[in-house]
């Protein structure tokens, strides 16, 4: 008997991940391409529709139970995928870089034509630890499934703040 393995977790951003995988796989050996993706566009449909009754039913029952799935990070992504999410893209990315736990981030802008969503690490009370890249990285792996609008991320550093006097030193030309 062979110990049950454990399979890594749904997520929007994996699934899409293997569904190109296997489309391109598909493509290029030129075995069913055109149907596989039919295939896919019809799934795509009937689970879109199917989303978007439950998010209908939803927003029209009392209480809060549509702020609940969209606190779900794999329902908001497929929500988003089938255009549903009822967030605008603003609302939607201050959610994703909300979960940024440990980068500060404030939204500079974002370039509708390129897609690029320009970042402010803001100042930190830690140690100074960590690089704009490592913050773009982590702020791109947050809006994969809440933004797919934005195709980039371009992070700016905060310019320093006033600086600090020494205890026990005197400021410069003082006496």
């Amino acid at each position: 008997m062979s110990a049950p393995t454990t399979a890594p977790p749904v997520t929007a951003e994996r699934t899409g991940r293997r569904i190109e995988e296997v489309l391109d796989r598909l493509a290029a050996t030129g075995e069913g391409a055109a149907a596989a993706e039919e295939l896919v566009r019809s799934l795509m449909d009937l689970y879109g529709t199917g989303l978007a009754r439950v998010v209908e039913l939803l927003d029209s029952a009392p209480g809060e139970p549509l702020a609940e799935l969209l606190d779900d990070d794999l329902v908001a992504s497929l929500l988003v995928l089938h255009d549903l999410h009822p967030e605008d893209r603003d609302t939607r990315i201050a959610r994703a870089l909300d979960g940024v736990r440990d980068h500060r981030l404030e939204v500079v802008g974002f370039e509708e034509h390129s897609g690029t969503l320009r970042l402010r690490a803001r100042a930190g009370g830690g140690c100074g630890c960590g690089s704009a890249q490592d913050a773009a990285r982590a702020a791109e792996a947050a809006l994969a499934g809440l933004a797919p609008e934005v195709r980039a991320v371009d992070v700016e550093t905060a310019p320093p703040g006033p600086t600090l006097l020494q205890i026990g030193a005197a400021p410069t030309g003082a006496r």
